[in-house]
């Protein structure tokens, strides 16, 4: 119970009230709801999991470890048929099926969304933006140390198709891929990570110009930093980033980067 009432007393009584919750569920079973909340749900006796050698509670649905659509779909680079079966591949692959290497780039850079902002449209939303008015370069306390990195300085993310670091915005600027670090235990050794939503360099973040009136920008929509542009490219195709060979889609997740002071 003291768990479970200290926890939440920075919370308003508009989110929590423990006294009208007490209320609502009864003396009797207010310490019961109490554990249950404290223990994320109702979890069930160890001993009934199983029947003899099969799981008590079983998954009446159909599983597709083969998938025919799949199998008779064929790489149009290559001519191959995809595998219909649950295959391992390494990764990165070029879009021949390749695996792509970097040596001397000894990160992995992935991306993620904060809950507070999704991928782009939100620092427009100033009660939003005031939770967290930047992203960050978050780094792994090991990888931190070993790179002779520390907490709070900038640093720019450079890759092996982009080793200066920048975005080319194709209209005589650019902007550098750097923000500041954010070292932390939650987070693999040898990754590297950043948020999704931070960066911009239009949406409202800097003047432009309508009929000849300047609209002003506002800086705090270009806070911190966004480093797409610092993922690798296809190295056969030349002009677009490395793709999940299956679906199609880019991979936020895998291309190998360095950090540098900047």
């Amino acid at each position: 119970m003291k768990l479970f009432l200290t926890s939440r007393r920075h919370l308003p009584k508009t989110v929590f009230d423990p006294a009208r919750w007490e209320r609502i569920t009864g003396g009797e079973w207010w310490r019961k709801a109490v554990y249950v909340l404290n223990r994320g749900g109702r979890f069930q006796d160890h001993d009934k999991a199983y029947d003899g050698e099969k799981v008590a509670n079983r998954y009446g649905t159909l599983i597709n470890l083969y998938q025919e659509k799949t199998a008779k779909t064929r790489n149009a680079m290559t001519g191959k048929p995809f595998p219909g079966l649950a295959t391992y591949l390494p990764a990165p692959l070029d879009s021949l099926g390749r695996p792509v290497a970097d040596p001397g780039y000894d990160l992995r850079l992935i991306t993620f969304r904060e809950i507070s902002h999704t991928k782009s449209r939100t620092a427009a939303d100033y009660w939003l933006l005031h939770l967290l008015p930047e992203n960050a370069v978050i780094l792994n306390e090991l990888d931190a140390k070993r790179l002779g990195l520390t907490d709070g300085q900038t640093v720019k993310i450079v890759s092996a198709t982009n080793p200066e670091g920048v975005w080319d915005l194709g209209n005589g600027r650019k902007r550098p891929i750097a923000g500041k670090l954010r070292v932390i235990q939650g987070i693999r050794p040898g990754v590297v990570a950043f948020s999704l939503g931070h960066g911009h360099w239009a949406y409202g973040s800097a003047d432009v110009r309508v009929d000849g009136k300047v609209i002003k920008g506002d800086p705090r929509r270009g806070k911190g930093l966004h480093a797409n542009a610092a993922m690798r490219v296809d190295p056969v195709l030349g002009n677009t980033c490395l793709s999940d060979l299956t679906g199609g889609s880019a991979v936020f997740y895998d291309t190998q980067v360095k950090l540098v002071k900047a």
